[in-house]
């Protein structure tokens, strides 16, 4: 379990780098409601926002499953629908830090039992 522990958190993190390096980047030519306007513009750029958000919805019901309390799965909905994947990434390094030595894949996804 440690390998993947491992290897998932390296992933994480290389997520948020790369988006965060990304979103500055492209903020730097433009602002990001600038950008939406120009995106709706192309048919694909509203399936590829489709299929993204799509993709957020699908593991923020993860999220929602895993949290216990209606104020945690409302605030990691903002965040994940205003960050995406920095925000989801984000929640995995939040989950494998509750992590205690010996846990399983299972405590990673499952929700805490009692």
């Amino acid at each position: 379990m440690k390998k993947e522990v491992a290897l998932v958190s390296g992933f994480s993190v290389l997520v948020i780098l790369v988006m965060v390096t990304a979103t500055s980047w492209a903020s730097f030519e433009t602002n990001v409601f600038e950008g939406f306007r120009d995106l709706f513009r192309f048919r694909w750029g509203v399936a590829t926002l489709g299929d993204t958000y799509f993709g957020f919805l699908t593991v923020y019901l993860w999220i929602a499953y895993k949290e216990s309390t209606w104020t945690s799965r409302l605030v990691w909905l903002v965040l994940v629908l205003c960050f995406g994947t920095i925000a989801t990434s984000s929640y995995l390094l939040f989950q494998i830090s509750k992590l205690k030595s010996g846990d399983g894949v299972e405590h990673l996804l499952l929700r805490k039992q009692g």
